[in-house]
């Protein structure tokens, strides 16, 4: 419907997903039927161990997402936001979701970012960086140990 990805576009999502193949450190949280999560390579400086939650299948925005997705996504959103406040001690936690190069969109794939919040973190006002892959390790280790029994 109202789609941006060029047409030789090789998602990176789906390529983490079926393969494993990433340009960037790779930590998957929690798999479910439909949707996995993954920490996302690319984080706010105070704001370390945010993650993304992304559907198995191929869907590029919201205008393309099947309605019966919007449980698991919310769902899967959800214990991660639980696992963050258990294993991260984070004082909040915000969700983003982008449509369009102008809704700021960057993977033609739909995805959820979900962040961990602190006091003062500007997490509006800073760029993303590269994770660093070991601290990137560790804090998905602690995630995963957190998550949620469904």
């Amino acid at each position: 419907m109202y789609n941006h990805a060029p047409s030789d576009y090789r998602c990176p999502f789906c390529r983490n997903i079926t393969t494993g193949e990433s340009d960037h450190p790779l930590e998957f949280l929690h798999r479910y039927d439909s949707v996995v999560v993954k920490m996302n390579p690319r984080w706010r400086p105070n704001n370390p161990g945010s993650a993304l939650v992304v559907p198995i299948e191929h869907y590029e925005n919201i205008y393309d997402l099947p309605p019966l997705l919007g449980g698991p996504l919310q769902q899967a959103a959800r214990d991660t936001a639980v696992a963050m406040k258990a294993a991260l001690g984070c004082q909040g936690v915000s969700t983003r979701q982008h449509n369009e190069p102008e809704g700021d969109q960057d993977v033609w794939h739909y995805h959820v970012h979900v962040f961990p919040r602190y006091e003062g973190d500007d997490l509006d006002g800073s760029k993303a960086v590269l994770a660093d892959r070991a601290e990137m390790a560790v804090l998905a280790d602690r995630l995963r140990a957190a998550w949620p029994s469904t």
